[in-house]
């Protein structure tokens, strides 16, 4: 790790420390007995074990992605580093930046040719940012009413997290289907920004995207031809979704809270939106304050609540945090 990322890695022990620090500063003694008293363990370990099934399908995908007849083949465990270290390097970045270069790191030193692992990378963010789009729409389709009736002042924010995916989504569409359209678009924008900044900037910054674009249009073509790869990723990413968003449902009753397991669902989708959009580490005291937003209607004491947040926490950021670490240490088997 560099300097940068241990400083980061600080920062998101200090800014969480400090925000649990503020939660828990007015709580007395006996309200927290009595929060503990209620803890079910059995359930916070199912919220684990669910998370760690998020972990696995992920690296499953990377397995399907990456198995070619043409190269030597890795082995199925041997994947479950790169979604751990993906995980680290969310948690430490601004806007989990560090996330995608933390992959083409594991995957290359597994042994794959960095141009292809950055293929497979390409491959499973456009797959990725399909499923997570599809469940944004889903979730405010069926939602927005409880939204609305609960929490209309995070609504600006889960709108921007929304708006932020869908121009990401349309964006990849466009590449994939209207190539040369977008090339053209992009060239004319480049050319607007080189009358009113350097041009030689700006032509080099246009000749980097236009490769990525190339780039990015190659692998869509090679998704869309590889059908069994292209379905079985896309079933694996759902589940890994699925099993991500419904931890905190085991949290809840974790804490003695009975709750809607679809309402807990749609709850946590939005979280995500608005995490996506912080731009510290980890979103370190916007996811916090939106679990506190959001599941108020669940958690009417504060003891329940802050152990709750904890719980989810520890569960959802720290856990990967601390594999991705494991994972930094143990150095694989190059195929």
């Amino acid at each position: 790790m560099s300097k940068k990322q241990v400083l980061g890695l600080l920062a998101v022990l200090v800014l969480s420390g400090g925000v649990f620090w503020y939660e828990i500063s007015d709580l007395d003694f006996e309200s927290v007995g009595h929060a503990l008293a209620r803890f079910n363990s059995r359930f916070f370990l199912v919220a684990i074990l669910v998370m760690l099934v998020s972990f696995v399908t992920d690296s499953l995908i990377f397995y399907i992605l990456e198995r070619d007849r043409r190269f030597p083949r890795n082995k199925k465990w041997a994947f479950l580093r790169v979604p751990a270290m993906q995980a680290l390097f969310n948690a430490i970045t601004p806007m989990a930046s560090g996330g995608q270069p933390a992959q083409l790191v594991g995957l290359v030193q597994m042994g794959v040719e960095g141009g292809r692992a950055t293929s497979i990378l390409l491959m499973k963010f456009i797959i990725f940012q399909f499923v997570v789009l599809v469940s944004y729409v889903l979730t405010l389709f069926f939602g927005f009413d409880l939204m609305m009736q609960q929490f209309s002042g995070l609504v600006f924010l889960i709108l921007i997290g929304f708006v932020v995916h869908t121009i990401s989504i349309i964006f990849l569409l466009l590449v994939m289907f209207k190539y040369d359209w977008t090339k053209r678009i992009v060239r004319a924008v480049f050319n607007l920004l080189g009358r009113h900044l350097n041009p030689d900037k700006v032509l080099a910054w246009q000749n980097i995207t236009i490769t990525k674009i190339d780039n990015f249009y190659e692998e869509g073509m090679q998704l869309k031809r590889a059908g069994r790869k292209l379905l079985f990723s896309t079933i694996l990413t759902v589940v890994d979704r699925l099993a991500f968003y419904s931890v905190p449902y085991f949290i809840l009753l974790a804490v003695g809270v009975q709750a809607n397991y679809f309402e807990v669902l749609i709850l946590n989708v939005m979280i995500t939106m608005i995490i996506s959009i912080v731009p510290i580490p980890g979103g370190t005291g916007g996811a916090e304050l939106s679990f506190k937003s959001l599941f108020a209607m669940f958690l009417t004491n504060q003891s329940s609540m802050v152990l709750a947040m904890f719980l989810w926490r520890f569960v959802t950021y720290f856990l990967g945090m601390i594999l991705g670490l494991i994972a930094l240490v143990a150095k694989p088997r190059k195929s």
